[in-house]
């Protein structure tokens, strides 16, 4: 079911009972992105996807951060009066999830980073960024995604499920050309959070993809000694959509996860 509140302002899908997991979805897409393991894990976890702002379901005021649509997730939750969860974010969703557990410590009882990282962006990250948001404001939002998001699977996926390529490519461009360059500017702005994972008292997951070109792994292998209690992913032959690519083992993985992090 979808709820909102704010007169509209914050939209979400609620789904289940028990111990709370947030999923949040990434650049360019919106809730359902996480609908597989939404239906999968319901059973026996209460499932929270929020909708960010810039989604289509959800209008947005400029300037956008990553901390902004931290205090939009914490929103949500405390409407809900939901005191603890495990929040897991999917590339953009992750540096979410990070900006959520700095800002709200006692609110995080286990992160993943699902293809995602810690880390800033590079100068060189900047910079394609940079040239992405000049393109997308001369051709439209719309040209650029269809051209980029294929990209997101791994050169096994695509030939393989040219359907499941094209969904995501119809869910990335139902969302604005505004709202897709904020998205890119906020990316840009965020901070490095690797001192966050040393300091985080909770389980962190790394869910990361050997053909990711977004979050590669080079980037994140250095992070995973970070945390005091690390789980972690390397799937072979998986770009950057692991929970739609590989949907079974990544079910599985999120369920032994927010197990573990119940203990």
């Amino acid at each position: 079911m979808r709820n909102t509140i704010n007169d509209g302002t914050h939209g979400y899908q609620d789904e289940g009972q028990g111990p709370v997991v947030v999923l949040i979805h990434g650049f360019s897409e919106n809730g359902s992105l996480w609908e597989i393991q939404q239906a999968y894990l319901r059973d026996e976890y209460r499932i929270i996807t929020p909708d960010l702002p810039g989604t289509a379901a959800v209008a947005f005021a400029t300037p956008l951060t990553v901390e902004s649509m931290a205090d939009y997730v914490y929103a949500i939750l405390l409407a809900e009066n939901i005191e603890r969860a495990v929040v897991i974010g999917h590339s953009m969703g992750g540096y979410v999830a990070l900006a959520l557990a700095e800002k709200y410590p006692t609110l995080i009882a286990g992160l993943g980073l699902f293809h995602s990282t810690a880390t800033a962006d590079s100068e060189e990250k900047k910079e394609a960024r940079r040239k992405s948001i000049k393109l997308m404001q001369q051709y439209g939002g719309e040209t650029f995604l269809r051209q980029t998001l294929p990209n997101m699977f791994s050169p096994v996926f695509k030939p393989r499920e040219p359907a499941r390529v094209e969904a995501y490519v119809a869910m990335g461009i139902q969302c604005s050309t505004e709202a897709v360059v904020a998205w890119y500017e906020a990316m840009m702005q965020r901070p490095d959070r690797t001192a966050l994972l040393k300091n985080l008292h909770v389980p962190v997951l790394f869910v990361i993809g050997k053909d990711d070109n977004a979050v590669p792994l080079d980037v994140i292998l250095p992070q995973i000694t970070l945390p005091r209690v690390s789980s972690i992913q390397i799937f072979e032959e998986v770009g950057h959509m692991g929970m739609w690519e590989v949907f079974e083992e990544s079910n599985m993985i999120l369920k032994q996860f927010i197990s573990f992090c119940q203990l």
